[in-house]
């Protein structure tokens, strides 16, 4: 390689923890009445893949209620060396768009991030819990002050990703 070009830059180890998410997932979820729906569980298949060199997670995930698909998002995971944050930039089924990604970062084996809208603030908290499962809280708040839930959720494994 000529001297005057750079190295192109390789994933560090906390791209790398975000692969704890990785694989095909099955989910027994919780649904919260909010403005957005009515409450009550719900199944959901989560597939997610490290892609990019390693740099991100990419998440889709179909959420089921009475034989039907309800909600769906795809998700899209990286840590912002820059900020030294974790970012998650999501959409969904709803078809509402974030004016920024959601900000955060692990504490142990529970990543936290949160995102603002116009509509108010999301957090998403992803605890590991062991290779094979995890749980995620969805939250609201107007003001970032009381939380509610919006959505929790258990996920086995069903195939390594």
């Amino acid at each position: 390689m000529p001297a005057d070009h750079l190295a192109a830059p390789s994933p560090l180890p906390e791209h790398r923890k975000l692969a704890a998410l990785a694989g095909e997932w099955s989910g027994e979820e919780m649904v919260y009445p909010s403005r957005w729906t009515e409450g009550g569980s719900a199944i959901s298949h989560v597939t997610a893949r490290m892609a990019l060199n390693g740099f991100y997670l990419i998440q889709d995930a179909i959420q089921m209620r009475d034989g039907k698909e309800s909600f769906a998002t795809h998700g899209l995971f990286t840590y912002d060396r820059e900020d030294r944050q974790y970012k998650m930039f999501w959409h969904d089924s709803l078809g509402y768009y974030a004016p920024a990604p959601a900000s955060g970062g692990w504490s142990g084996n529970i990543l936290t991030l949160v995102r603002g809208s116009l509509r108010g603030n999301a957090r998403h908290v992803y605890e590991i819990v062991d290779a094979d499962s995890y749980t995620l809280k969805i939250q609201f708040s107007p003001d970032s002050e009381g939380w509610n839930d919006v959505l929790t959720g258990v996920y086995r494994r069903s195939h390594k990703g």
